[in-house]
């Protein structure tokens, strides 16, 4: 039996890099709660696997740009912008042509929504408000390697955020929120002040490289989307993972020991 025979299912996810330009360039991270089995205590993107209500039919009622996508498309969107409700609550909708401001909903809402007690379609609902698909643009495309126990199809998203919601951590799966440089992250993760896994630092470098959110959603629209899938190598130092040379992110070989 080979790998791919054993390979556990991949799951569709979404992840959004929500980013603003005042007081500096900064992307909004959230760190994830010590006792969650994955990414334990990293500093993180807002994102999660998604959902059943992602998928219903009535949101397209309840959207901006549904028809510009493909239900699969249009489900991940309404995932990410679900997630960081949930984690973070922000929310990327509109009503009467504005994006809302001020609290979007209150914690015991986004726990329900979170829980499941409560669909994100009827919050939107209530709120006479539309989720704007078309605020996200695509950055990149994440396959878990097939070596790890746990695989996700992670599409990664970016957005400007609202300019007059603050962002909250939700307690349960994230215990703080906070906006940070991309650079600073970085400079973080290496130093061991916070622990970011690689796909994380990787698209945090990817970021760096732009100089505002203006800049980086242009340069996410001019670059071809790649599907990264790392590959481990046998090298003679070791074993290490690989992404693909056209992906953006340079000549990448990480020892395989040292991803996190």
């Amino acid at each position: 039996m080979n790998q791919k025979d054993t390979a556990a299912e991949i799951r569709p996810a979404a992840t959004i890099l929500l980013l603003r330009d005042a007081p500096g360039f900064e992307v909004l991270m959230v760190e994830r709660h010590h006792q969650i089995d994955f990414a334990s205590g990293a500093l993180v993107f807002p994102g999660g696997k998604w959902h059943a209500g992602d998928h219903d039919p009535a949101w397209l009622e309840h959207v901006i740009g549904g028809d510009d996508f493909d239900s699969d498309q249009r489900a991940l969107r309404i995932a990410a912008i679900r997630e960081v409700f949930e984690e973070a609550g922000v929310l990327l909708a509109r009503k009467d042509g504005a994006m809302i401001s001020g609290e979007a909903a209150p914690m015991d809402v986004r726990a329900a929504v979170d829980r499941g007690e409560m669909a994100f379609l009827d919050v939107v609902r209530g709120l006479g408000a539309k989720l704007d698909l078309d605020s996200l643009t695509i950055f990149a495309r994440w396959i878990t390697p097939a070596i790890m126990p746990k695989r996700f199809d992670t599409w990664f998203y970016m957005a400007k955020a609202p300019a007059d919601q603050l962002a909250a951590c939700d307690g349960r799966e994230t215990v703080d929120a906070t906006w940070i440089a991309p650079a600073e992250a970085l400079r973080k993760a290496e130093t061991g002040e916070r622990k970011i896994i690689f796909p994380t630092r990787m698209n945090l470098q990817l970021l760096a490289e732009a100089s505002d959110a203006g800049d980086a959603i242009a340069r996410a629209k001019a670059r071809p989307l790649v599907t990264v899938e790392p590959k481990v190598e046998d090298r003679p130092d070791g074993k290490v993972l690989t992404l693909p040379a056209d992906a953006g992110y340079g000549d990448v070989a990480e020892s395989l020991s040292s991803v996190a």
